[in-house]
């Protein structure tokens, strides 16, 4: 009987020492794996949104007039952006008979402080269809100016896919502009635009090769 005691004492004390052995070895192994699988699924969320904004399409511009605006600097297609429209249009060597104009008729600060526009900009050799004299006259004449620029104005941001249409414009004449794709023309004189789609800071701007006059003056 007591041998029978004895040797159950010592499979009882062989079974908890491999026990413990078993439970030592198992403790090696991490007990947590949530946060692994949670920084992989954060990877691959940040790789797929990075993925879907590189593949974002970027606003181009169009039309044969887009090659003579500046490469680089303030009056470039990418500093033109970072500025409100006026402005921007004042460091664009293409625009600067349009300035002129716009500072004459003192529009600056209202162009600069509209919300959203698009503005169909004269090139300068849109002017050129003017005498000299008739040109000093019309900028002499600052009702009359103004009321002639303010026609080249919309109190909306229109993309190219939304511009054909007709509209009031802001000196509260109607407009219509014709069109789709990358060509368009611009009143009842079919002035075309020569570059388009040009980002400022408040306004998409279309450059055109006429001046537009609205239907009173």
């Amino acid at each position: 009987m007591k041998s029978t005691i004895k040797m159950r004492a010592i499979m009882l004390t062989a079974v908890a020492g491999l026990t413990l052995s078993v439970a030592a070895c198992g403790s090696d192994e991490p007990t947590d794996t949530g946060n692994a699988g949670s920084t992989t699924e954060e990877t691959e969320a940040t790789t797929e949104s990075e993925t879907t904004d590189a593949a974002e399409p970027v606003a181009e511009n169009f039309g044969p007039g887009c090659a003579d605006v500046p490469a680089d600097g303030d009056g470039s297609f990418a500093g033109m952006a970072d500025d409100p429209v006026a402005t921007a249009a004042s460091a664009n060597p293409l625009l600067s008979t349009l300035v002129t104009a716009v500072t004459a008729a003192d529009l600056v600060d209202t162009l600069n402080t509209l919300p959203e526009a698009t503005v169909f900009a004269p090139a300068n050799t849109a002017f050129d269809a003017f005498a000299p004299a008739d040109l000093d006259a019309l900028i002499a004449d600052v009702p009359m100016l103004s009321s002639v620029l303010t026609y080249h104005v919309l109190p909306m941001r229109l993309s190219p896919d939304e511009l054909a249409g007709t509209y009031v414009t802001a000196n509260g004449a109607m407009l219509t502009i014709e069109g789709s794709g990358e060509d368009f023309t611009v009143g009842d004189g079919g002035a075309t635009v020569v570059c388009g789609n040009v980002q400022t800071a408040n306004a998409t701007v279309y450059i055109i090769d006429q001046v537009l006059m609205p239907p009173a003056a």
